[in-house]
Formats: structure tokens, sequence, C-alpha cells
């Protein structure tokens, strides 16, 4: 998985590790002076589950690209001096300790790195067909509850919903 040529957007699905510092380092740019980095990694543990083993993650392919265009799309009508954007995400396996999604966001100043990296990860979760399988000590399941994909414009992240 290799960073664009000559785009400010960085987006899509991998079967293999994501590549933290490639991503830490094309994000930068010079008019840029706050840079945020998300990566949630799979941890052996979720609600009611002790000893997750694995996490497998299985998308709606066709429906990956244009959701995630249509997020950063969003994050740049809300903060429009965002610089460079980078939402990733693993499917396939995924063992303990390893990054299953990024979410990588400069900006000229870090408040409004933070809130868009915030939403580009909540709106991620809310907006985009990816589905979780977990193994754990005991049982697997590919979640219990129902999710209902919305659309990026209606996203409202914690960080937006607190304040």
């Amino acid at each position: 998985m290799r960073p664009p040529e000559a785009a400010d957007v960085w987006i899509g699905l991998s079967e293999s590790s994501l590549p933290l510092d490639m991503v830490l380092s094309w994000v930068g740019r010079p008019d840029c002076g706050g840079i945020v980095l998300f990566s949630g990694t799979a941890r052996d543990h979720s609600e009611g589950r002790a000893g997750v083993t694995v996490l497998e993650y299985e998308a709606y392919v066709k429906q990956v690209t244009p959701r995630l265009e249509a997020l950063v799309d969003e994050a740049r009508v809300r903060w429009p001096d965002i610089g460079r954007v980078a939402v990733l995400h693993r499917v396939g396996r995924v063992e303990i300790g390893e990054s299953a999604v990024v979410a990588a966001v400069s900006a000229p100043h870090r408040d409004e790195a933070f809130a868009a990296a915030r939403f580009c990860i909540d709106g991620l979760k809310a907006t985009i067909p990816i589905w979780k399988r977990e193994v754990w000590e005991g049982g697997e399941s590919w979640g219990l509850e129902a999710q209902h994909i919305t659309e990026a414009a209606t996203v409202v992240s914690s960080e937006e919903s607190a304040g």
C-alpha cells in the first residue's frame, strides 16, 4: 500500500499491515503545523469478552471508496483548511496488537487537525460498510448488534456531541 503521488487524500482497504510510519510521513505538509494520527489496534478483549485472540474484517468493497471519499469531502466542508487526510482500514485477519484502522489529518493548527481526525474515525464507523468478526476464548461472532450505515453529512462525532 503506497500513498498517492499528487493528491491530498489517501483512502483504501488493505489485506496487509497498515503503513503507519508512511502515513505519518505522507500526511505532513509545510503549511500544516498540526498532525494527528489515530491508529485503532486489535486488543485482547471487548465488552463482555475476555481472551479475544483475533479479529477478521470484511467489507462491501464496491461501497468503501465512494463512501470514504464522501467522508473526506465532508471533513473538508467542516474544516476547510485541513491539509492531507488518510483513512485506511484492514480487511482479513488482524492479529492482536496490529493496526486495524488509521485516520490521519494535517492542518495549519492542532484544533482542526484533532477535530477532523476524530470526525474521520467516527464517520468511518458510521458510514463505511465494514464488519468485524471476533474470536475469543469460548466463541466467535460477526457482531451481535445491528449496524445502521448513515451518510457522511449526518455524522456527529463524539467530540461534537459532547460539546
